[in-house]
C-alpha cells in the first residue's frame, strides 16, 4: 500500500475513533507483560514470592478520565471480591493522564498520587510473585459503564482519598459551605464537552442560568457551588449571581484541551486532585444540577447525605468525530423550533 493510501485510511480511522488526552509517558507495558489479546484476563507467574497468594492487576490503555479510571477500578474490584483476589492498582507500567513524568510523591504509580493503596503489595513485589492474574484493558460487556450502578457502586468505600487531600477539601468547605445555608452544587462543563462524540450536550450560559433561576425560585438554594472548567462560565455566573456564587480555585481555561498544554509545575497531578476535591464538594451540596457524567456520579456516591437531584438532558452529541465538533455550536445558535438546545429534567 502506497503511503498516499496509508495517509488517508489513517485520517477516516481517526473521524470514526475517539482520539482523547494522551499520557505523558509513552507506552511501556512490555517491561512487565506480553499482551496480545486486549480483552482477555491473563495469568501470569513472574517469580517464586508469594506462592499463597492470588493477585489482580487492575490496568487500563488506554486511559481516560479521573472518574471514568475509578469506574472501571470498582468493576474490577467486584472481580477481585467474587475471586478472592488481591488487587493490586498499577498506573506505572500502565499511566493514566495524570501521571507526571518524574517521580512525584515517592511513587510512579499516579494511583498513588490521590489514594492510599489498598494493601500493603508494592508493584515490585507483585511482580515479582507467583500468581498474577492480569485485568483487562477495557470495560468489558459485562462491565457497567455508570459508578452507581448497584452491582459496582459499594466498592467506592473501598478508596481512601489522601489525608493531605482531605485536609483541602474541610478547609475549604468549613470556610464556605455554611450549614444555615442551602446550597445548590452545578457542574457545568463546557470546553471539550462542547465537541465530545457521544456524549450529552452541555448548557449555554443563558440556558445555564435561566436553569439555576428556576431551581433558587422553586428550592430556595442561598448558595451557588459552581465547578467549571471554563473561566468565562465562572465570570458569567459571578457577574449574575454575585456573592451567591462559590467555587475552588482550580485550573480554568477556554476552548483548548487542559492536557494539551503544561502551564504549571506538576500540572497533571494538579488537573486530578482539583476534580477529585471539586467532585467531593459537590457530594458535600444539598442539591446538585448536572448533565449526566462520571464527576457526578462520583458525587452521588461520595455523598453522605441524601442530595435533591437536578439532572438537565439536552440530548446527545452524535458518534462522528467530524460532525461532534459542530453540531453543539450550530443547535447553540438555532432557535427551538429549528432544532436549537433546549432542556428538561431528567424524572428519577
Amino acid at each position: 500500500m502506497d503511503l498516499k493510501k496509508q495517509l488517508m485510511l489513517k485520517k477516516i480511522k481517526e473521524i470514526f475513533t475517539n482520539t482523547g488526552p494522551k499520557t505523558l509517558i509513552g507506552k511501556n507495558i512490555n517491561s512487565v507483560s506480553n499482551i496480545n489479546n486486549l480483552n482477555q484476563i491473563f495469568f501470569k507467574s513472574y517469580g517464586n514470592l508469594n506462592k499463597d497468594k492470588i493477585f489482580y492487576v487492575i490496568r487500563r490503555i488506554p486511559t481516560a478520565g479521573f472518574f471514568s479510571n475509578i469506574t472501571f477500578i470498582l468493576n474490577n474490584l467486584k472481580i477481585c471480591e467474587e475471586m478472592k483476589f488481591i488487587p493490586i492498582i498499577d498506573m506505572e507500567y500502565y499511566p493514566s493522564l495524570y501521571n507526571e513524568l518524574k517521580i512525584f510523591k515517592n511513587t510512579k504509580n499516579s494511583w498513588e498520587y490521590y489514594f492510599e493503596k489498598l494493601n500493603k503489595y508494592s508493584l515490585n513485589e507483585v511482580y515479582n510473585s507467583k500468581n498474577v492474574y492480569l485485568s483487562p484493558f477495557t470495560f468489558q460487556k459485562e462491565m457497567s459503564i455508570d459508578m452507581t450502578n448497584n452491582r459496582i457502586s459499594k466498592y467506592i468505600n473501598r478508596l481512601k482519598v489522601k489525608k493531605e487531600i482531605l485536609n483541602k477539601i474541610n478547609n475549604f468547605s468549613e470556610k464556605n459551605f455554611i450549614k444555615k445555608n442551602k446550597i445548590l452544587g452545578v457542574h457545568f462543563r463546557g470546553s471539550t464537552y462542547k465537541t465530545a462524540r457521544g456524549h450529552g450536550f452541555p448548557l449555554t450560559i443563558d440556558l445555564m442560568i435561566k436553569n439555576i433561576e428556576t431551581l433558587i425560585q422553586n428550592f430556595n438554594y442561598e448558595k451557588i457551588f459552581l465547578v467549571t472548567e471554563e473561566q468565562k462560565y465562572l465570570d458569567a455566573l459571578k457577574k449574575k449571581f454575585k456573592n451567591k456564587i462559590i467555587f475552588y480555585n482550580s485550573f480554568r481555561m477556554g476552548q483548548l484541551d487542559s492536557f494539551k498544554i503544561y502551564p504549571r509545575k506538576n500540572h497533571r497531578y494538579h488537573l486530578g486532585e482539583e476534580i477529585l476535591i471539586e467532585t467531593i464538594l459537590l457530594s458535600k451540596c444539598d442539591g446538585l444540577t448536572f448533565i449526566k457524567s462520571n464527576v457526578t456520579s462520583a458525587a452521588i456516591l461520595f455523598a453522605k447525605k441524601q442530595i435533591k437531584l437536578h439532572e438537565v438532558y439536552l440530548g446527545l452529541n452524535t458518534r462522528n468525530k467530524f460532525f461532534s465538533k459542530y453540531l453543539w455550536l450550530i443547535k447553540s445558535m438555532l432557535p427551538n423550533y429549528l432544532g436549537g438546545l433546549k432542556y428538561s429534567y431528567k424524572k428519577k
